[in-house]
């Protein structure tokens, strides 16, 4: 599977699981000039961001390896402007959280972190 078709399966299988669990889902790859949300989605009272690494086999390590102190302080600095973007929006409070997804095959799992980042 290829790089970009492996990420959009794996987050397809995220927003699955989160939306089973009780997350509503408000947007799905949010971009702008300085940067991407992967997943945005409503936990109870609480807006949550979302960060989705996917990986095929170990070979690359972790998915949450992937998530550096860099991407990190990305992912922090977009969530007002993902709101200046939703002037509409008001959350009571918000948090960022990841999810792994690993595959293998037709098999995944799924890892998710609250409000790791």
């Amino acid at each position: 599977m290829e790089r970009r078709t492996l990420g959009a399966y794996g987050e397809d299988r995220a927003v699955e699981w989160l939306t089973a669990r009780g997350y509503r889902l408000v947007e799905r790859n949010w971009r702008c000039a300085r940067g991407e949300v992967d997943v945005v989605a409503w936990h109870g009272r609480t807006l949550v961001f979302i960060e989705v690494k996917t990986r095929a086999g170990t070979a690359t390590g972790h998915p949450f390896e992937a998530i550096t102190a860099v991407k990190t302080a990305r992912l922090r600095r977009l969530v007002p402007m993902w709101f200046a973007a939703h002037p509409d929006m008001h959350a009571p409070a918000v948090r960022l959280d990841a999810v792994a997804v690993h595959v293998a095959g037709d098999v995944f799992g799924i890892e998710h972190l609250e409000g790791i980042l």
